[in-house]
């Protein structure tokens, strides 16, 4: 499967997440995201039912999975709060929480608290690259 339909999580100075699309991408601002899931009530989702475990999302735009790169993410991954729900578009793909779902994972969970959109807040970006980000 391409990009074309897949979710991935980039991080920046700021955050922001990203939907592969063929001219680009659609972005959304994670602060922006968290501010309009706030009157939404998380349940407990199955780790196994989050597609995005079997991407490639952090090494495939081009960068080599290399030994330092892995620890970076390992890191963050680590360093990843569970008290924060992930946050899935109203098709249940990923917006924000890869981390939290990897670390989840490693850790033994069978279930992750997360909130889905009803309806997708419209992006931030539209048909952007992720180097031409302002972030």
């Amino acid at each position: 499967m391409g990009l074309s339909d897949r979710h991935v999580e980039m991080v920046h100075e700021e955050a922001i997440s990203l939907s592969a699309r063929p001219n680009g991408f659609y972005a959304w601002d994670v602060d922006r995201q968290i501010r309009l899931s706030a009157p939404l009530v998380p349940e407990n989702m199955d780790l196994e039912q989050i597609s995005e475990l079997d991407d490639a999302c952090w090494f495939s735009g081009g960068e080599p999975a290399s030994c330092r790169s892995i620890a970076e993410q390992f890191k963050l991954m680590m360093d990843a709060d569970l008290q924060y729900p992930i946050i899935l578009c109203a098709q249940g793909r990923l917006m924000d929480g890869m981390h939290r779902i990897t670390k989840a994972l490693t850790i033994g969970q069978k279930t992750i608290s997360g909130i889905r959109f009803k309806e997708t807040p419209q992006p931030d970006s539209a048909d952007v690259q992720p180097d031409d980000l302002p972030c």
